[in-house]
């Protein structure tokens, strides 16, 4: 049901920078009007230096705090789902997508063969299939064209 009502949103009707420097203004009035407040002349005489050096510290850290947490914000990564049927019309076995997982964390033919308790040739032999089922010379390119088939995250 519609009651015709509108609600002021400051924040909805702002977006990325417009919206920063929304919040920003309304800090900045906010701790003008706590210090006409407080009246600042009185407690600069009654507080001594040490105290305001904490506050101005406190008041810092915070705000340190809130831009890093709004420059690093990022949304979740979507979930991950295997391509069953480019492993299958590329005939990737089990292990050689076991050994495709290895190569995208960076291991090499000897760390992927003491892993997965197999000899480095057996390792070698899976990584140039590899490279023939997935059209590359290089480990690089294997990894990139498998996470671009969802093969691999």
């Amino acid at each position: 049901m519609n009651l015709g009502l509108v609600i002021f949103d400051p924040i909805g009707m702002f977006g990325g920078v417009k919206r920063s420097i929304f919040l920003y203004a309304l800090a900045l009035a906010a701790v003008a009007f706590a210090l006409q407040w407080i009246e600042y002349q009185y407690l600069t005489k009654a507080f001594t230096t040490e105290i305001y050096i904490f506050l101005i510290g406190v008041g810092f850290t915070a705000l340190g705090l809130w831009i890093g947490r709004a420059l690093t914000q990022s949304a979740p990564a979507p979930k991950f789902a295997l391509n069953e049927a480019a492993l299958k019309s590329l005939g990737i076995t089990q292990r050689e997508h076991a050994v495709l997982e290895q190569m995208a964390e960076g291991q090499s033919n000897k760390e992927i063969a003491q892993k997965l308790h197999v000899s480095p040739n057996t390792v070698k032999t899976h990584v140039s299939r590899l490279y023939e089922k997935l059209d590359v010379n290089q480990r690089v390119q294997a990894v990139q064209k498998a996470k671009e088939l969802r093969l691999i995250r």
